[in-house]
Order: structure tokens, then C-alpha cells, then sequence
């Protein structure tokens, strides 16, 4: 017969850890709903001395109606919200995928072989500090179109993170590592894929999370530049209109898509940390 004891006791300790989840879950959502408070305090606070500042109302009311129609696409200029994100993700996503596969060999040699570090280190730390937008002349100039030219300062905005982490991961792979992969006589290909990368990835990842979130940034001030299609645009064609419920709404689409993405890399940095 089965020790009934025993598996009410089996059952509380398996459920234990869950238990924990929930509570932990519950407490960061009330830690989050908190700091959602303080934000709408804060408007409605600065509402009552900055007169032109939407109402709450108004934001509700904008946001309602970007949302009854999110698809529809009227011309380059009009269209629905999800079209405007989708348009500006696929920039942001084509210039960080070029630069992700530019920036993670780059950081790897930088990391493996101290020569390389010493002569592209300087440039790296020369041209880092330097606005992305300031690049956009120089795009226009090379691609001659707004477009490629934009994912271009994508490109340079998602660069430099990823080669510095990723550097940073290689460098500091551990002595007996290394040891390990002479022992075994790995070829130089074994060594990066089996040693060399799996060390590094979560900094990698750590460097793509980071770049990525620049790039969700800049993104909004590129295509104010450029003129096209965007979310971006739709913040200045609002401006223009002086319409701040439309700013304040895009503004908030903004946030949130780009704190979905932070954590979906969040999640891929704790499933590859070896920590």
C-alpha cells in the first residue's frame, strides 16, 4: 500500500518552487503597476502647470481610435499603427542583423588576438562616442536614398555594444579553457564553436540586447530625418499637426515595443548564462 503521508509530502514539495514563481511573479507586477502609478501621477501633475499637455481622456480616446484600425494603409504617409511599427522594425531589424554579423567576428578577433586589439581598439573607442545621426549625411551621400541610409546609422548604432561584449566575453575566457581544448586537439573551428563561443554568448547576447535598444532609439529620430514611413514619422507629422495626444500615445507604443523586445533578450541572456 502507498504511504499516503508520503505523497502529500512529495506533492507540497514538487508544488513548493511553483508557489515561490507565482509570489515572485505577483510581487514584480506590483512593483510594476507601482511605477505605472507614479508615471500617471507625474502627467497629471505636470498637466496642471503645463496647460497645453493632453488629458488623460484625450491620450485614452487617441490611443482608442489608433487601435480600432491598426492595419488599414491609406498611402506611405497614412497608415495604421501596426504598419508604422512593422515598417520601423524592419529597418531597425536589417540594420542590426548586418551589424550583429559585422560587429561578432569583429569583437571575437579583437578578443582572441592582442595585436588586433591594440591597433582596432582606438578606432572602436574613437568612433563609439559619436552620434548616429550624425552618420546620416554619410549615408545619404554613399546609398544616395533615404532608406538604405537609415539602416545604415542602424547599422553603425548596433556596432559598437556588440563588439565591445563580445570582445570582452572572448578576453576573458578562462586559461584552462584553453588547456582543455589543447589537450583534446581541437581543430581551430572545434575550439571557437565548443569552447570559444558557448563562453562568450552571454555576453554577446548582453552586447545585441544593448545595441538593439539603442537602435529602437534612434530609429524614432532617423526617420524624422528621412521623411518616410515610420513611427518616427508618425511623431513628427503629429508635431506638425500639434496634435500631443498623438506624440504621447506613439511615445508610449514606443515604450512598450521596445520593453518587449529588452525582454525577450533578457530571456535569451538567462537561458544561455552558464552562471
Amino acid at each position: 500500500m502507498y504511504d499516503t503521508q508520503s505523497v502529500k509530502q512529495t506533492k507540497t514539495i514538487n508544488l513548493a518552487p511553483l508557489g515561490k514563481k507565482v509570489l515572485s511573479g505577483a510581487i514584480q507586477m506590483a512593483y510594476f503597476l507601482a511605477g505605472i502609478g507614479l508615471l500617471i501621477a507625474g502627467y497629471m501633475l505636470t498637466a496642471v502647470f503645463v496647460k497645453d499637455l493632453p488629458s488623460l481622456a484625450q491620450i485614452g480616446e487617441t490611443m482608442k481610435t489608433l487601435w480600432s484600425n491598426p492595419y488599414y494603409e491609406n498611402s506611405p504617409s497614412d497608415r495604421g499603427i501596426i504598419n508604422l511599427i512593422i515598417s520601423s522594425l524592419v529597418r531597425v531589424g536589417s540594420g542590426f542583423i548586418l551589424g550583429a554579423a559585422i560587429a561578432i567576428p569583429l569583437g571575437v578577433l579583437i578578443g582572441s588576438v592582442p595585436v588586433l586589439k591594440k591597433i582596432i581598439d582606438p578606432v572602436v573607442q574613437l568612433l563609439r562616442p559619436v552620434s548616429p545621426l550624425a552618420w546620416f549625411p554619410i549615408g545619404l551621400t554613399v546609398f544616395k536614398s533615404a532608406e538604405p541610409a537609415t539602416v545604415f546609422i542602424i547599422l553603425i548604432t548596433a556596432l559598437w555594444p556588440t563588439v565591445i561584449n563580445t570582445a570582452f566575453g572572448v578576453g576573458t575566457l578562462p586559461k584552462d579553457f584553453k588547456n582543455v581544448a589543447r589537450v583534446f586537439r581541437f581543430t581551430p573551428a572545434q575550439y571557437v564553436f565548443k569552447v570559444l563561443f558557448p563562453f562568450a554568448l552571454p555576453h554577446i547576447i548582453t552586447g545585441l540586447r544593448i545595441s538593439f535598444g539603442i537602435a529602437w532609439m534612434v530609429i524614432v529620430a532617423a526617420e524624422m530625418l528621412s521623411g518616410k514611413s515610420g513611427i518616427g514619422f508618425y511623431v513628427w507629422d503629429a508635431w506638425n499637426a500639434l496634435d500631443l495626444s498623438k506624440v504621447i500615445c506613439a511615445i508610449l507604443i514606443i515604450g512598450v515595443t521596445g520593453l518587449l523586445f529588452d525582454r525577450f533578450f533578457g530571456f535569451l541572456e538567462r537561458k544561455v548564462s552558464y552562471v
